[in-house]
C-alpha cells in the first residue's frame, strides 16, 4: 500500500516470486504501479458486466495511467496484453484467456476489484494494439474486452 492507501501492482504472477525489497524497487521504478506516473496520459476505463469502455481508443506511446472504475455489479479485474494475430490464447475451459501464455508480454494488470471501486494502473506502452480485458470466468468470451491503439 502507498501512503494514499492504493495498492502497488506489478504484472500478474510475479509478486509471489520476488522478495519485498525487489517488489518495492519495481514499484518505485513504475513497473505497473498504482500511482499516476508524472507526465503520463490518463485514460478512463469503466468496467461493468460484460463491457469495458475507455475515454479514448488511441493514445501516444509511453507512460499511460489507466483510471479503472468498476461500475459493477460484480468484481472485475483488468489485464492489458498486446493483441495477437488470431486473438488471445484461451485455456482448455474455452472461457478464459491463458494468462500464463501472455504474462511475459503483459504490461500490467489489476486484481479483481469490488463494485464502485476505482484503481490506477500505470503502464509503459510501446506502439501497437493492446487488448484490455477482464478474465473472470466467462467475462472475456461474453465481450468484456476492448482494444487500445498506441501510436
Amino acid at each position: 500500500m502507498t501512503p494514499s492507501g492504493t495498492r502497488v501492482r506489478a504484472p500478474r504472477g510475479r509478486l509471489r516470486l520476488l522478495p519485498c525489497g525487489v517488489v518495492l524497487a519495481m514499484a518505485l521504478a513504475g513497473c505497473g504501479g498504482s500511482a499516476k506516473t508524472p507526465g503520463a496520459t490518463v485514460i478512463g476505463v469503466t468496467e461493468r458486466d460484460f463491457h469495458i469502455a475507455t475515454t479514448t481508443t488511441h493514445v501516444a506511446a509511453g507512460a499511460v495511467t489507466l483510471r479503472i472504475h468498476n461500475a459493477g455489479p460484480d468484481e472485475h479485474e483488468l489485464i492489458v496484453a498486446p493483441e495477437r494475430p488470431g486473438g488471445l490464447p484461451l485455456r482448455a475451459d474455452g472461457f478464459t484467456v491463458n494468462e500464463e501464455a501472455i504474462q511475459n508480454s503483459e504490461p500490467g494488470s489489476i486484481d479483481p476489484q469490488q463494485p464502485d471501486h476505482t484503481e490506477l494502473l500505470s503502464v509503459h506502452l510501446k506502439p501497437g494494439r493492446y487488448v484490455l480485458f477482464c478474465n473472470m470466468e466467462g467475462h472475456y468470451m461474453a465481450g468484456m474486452h476492448t482494444v487500445l491503439v498506441v501510436r
